[in-house]
């Protein structure tokens, strides 16, 4: 790929006159279309209309912002024009039916980490491509049957960041001529896993072996793992996602004990599948801390998942601590199950 190819010249060459792969270019097409000018919308900050302002919940329980709704509409509308079947998106109960002809659905949400908004930290729309089942909810497949996925990143750049099935692509759109062009070809997550991304406020809440595992990055060089870690937490998904391709690492958010927090709060067909797709296609692995994203079988558009996703070898690391919980954190008094959290 040259170094200046645009997303639709990428697209084109994809599709390949091939029906099924047209409508996932179109479909991928139309939300770059909308990220474009979201992200314009965006950038307008406090000049914007009450951007920021809540007016209202959404279906999954959280507070929606003005932007979210325009991010939802200008979504919707893209991906009418681009002939998908249906979308599932986080702003709305129920799926929204656009087109009897079209091949795929799409799952979104249209504009992940609006809380911070007002903050002028990253933010994105994510996004599922799905194909349409013959019979049955086509929402409702597990995220290994996925075409495409992927964000756009609303930052001092906006970013595409995709996927369709064949590694990874990041795509910058240059608002001179409103195109986006590719950046980085063969996106690929760093094996060496030298930071973490997790709300340690929540510490107390954790499972037994969340908190080991937490406890020994912290010990850092004095610790089992014998080295320094740094955490970072921006609390949008698409920008903790983004470090992690750029610079490697680890991202926890596991269910807790809290009430509604026990099955994590991630939302797994529109936020968890998505991302997982991603990582893994970019060298890395996603999981629930017990099983692999991709292949847990939705029960429900807004179903939530816990996720820990990263550099491979340090997921795995977090899963062999949840399956062996009894056996971690004896290898120094300091670093065991009390951890440095706990009186």
């Amino acid at each position: 790929m040259a170094s200046q190819d645009s997303l639709e010249v990428f697209l084109d060459g994809f599709a390949g006159g091939d029906p099924l792969r047209t409508a996932v270019a179109r479909a991928v097409a139309g939300i770059a279309k909308a990220g474009a000018t979201l992200g314009a919308l965006v950038a307008e900050g406090p000049h914007g209309t009450d951007h920021a302002s809540v007016i209202g919940g959404n279906a999954g329980g959280d507070a929606q912002k003005a932007l979210d709704v325009k991010a939802h509409d200008l979504v919707v509308a893209a991906l009418r024009d681009a002939g998908v079947h249906s979308v599932g998106s986080e702003e709305s109960d129920e799926v929204e039916h656009l087109n009897d002809a079209g091949l795929v659905v799409v799952a979104v949400d249209p504009l992940d980490g609006s809380s911070n908004i007002e903050t002028n930290v990253s933010v994105g729309t994510i996004f599922s491509v799905l194909p349409v089942l013959p019979e049955g909810d086509s929402f409702l497949q597990p995220g290994n049957r996925q075409l495409a996925a992927g964000y756009v990143i609303y930052g001092p750049h906006t970013d595409i960041v995709l996927t369709l099935g064949t590694g990874v692509e990041v795509f910058t759109l240059d608002r001179a001529d409103n195109t986006f062009y590719v950046r980085n070809p063969h996106a690929a997550i760093p094996e060496e896993c030298k930071e973490f991304a997790v709300n340690a406020s929540n510490y107390r809440f954790w499972s037994p072996a969340i908190r080991h595992y937490i406890d020994d990055l912290l010990a850092g060089t004095d610790g089992p793992r014998e080295k320094d870690f740094n955490m970072r937490w921006v609390a949008s998904l698409v920008a903790d996602t983004s470090r992690i391709l750029a610079r490697g690492g680890i991202f926890l958010y596991p269910g807790d004990t809290r009430k509604g927090y026990t099955s994590g709060r991630i939302r797994l067909t529109y936020e968890a599948n998505p991302i997982a797709f991603l990582v893994e296609q970019a060298g890395g692995r996603a999981s629930t801390g017990k099983e692999r994203i991709l292949d847990v079988v939705p029960t429900d558009l807004h179903q939530r998942t816990p996720i820990i996703f990263g550099a491979a070898k340090e997921v795995q690391r977090v899963e062999q601590y949840e399956a062996n919980p009894e056996t971690l954190g004896e290898r120094s008094p300091l670093f065991g199950y009390r951890g440095l959290f706990r009186a």
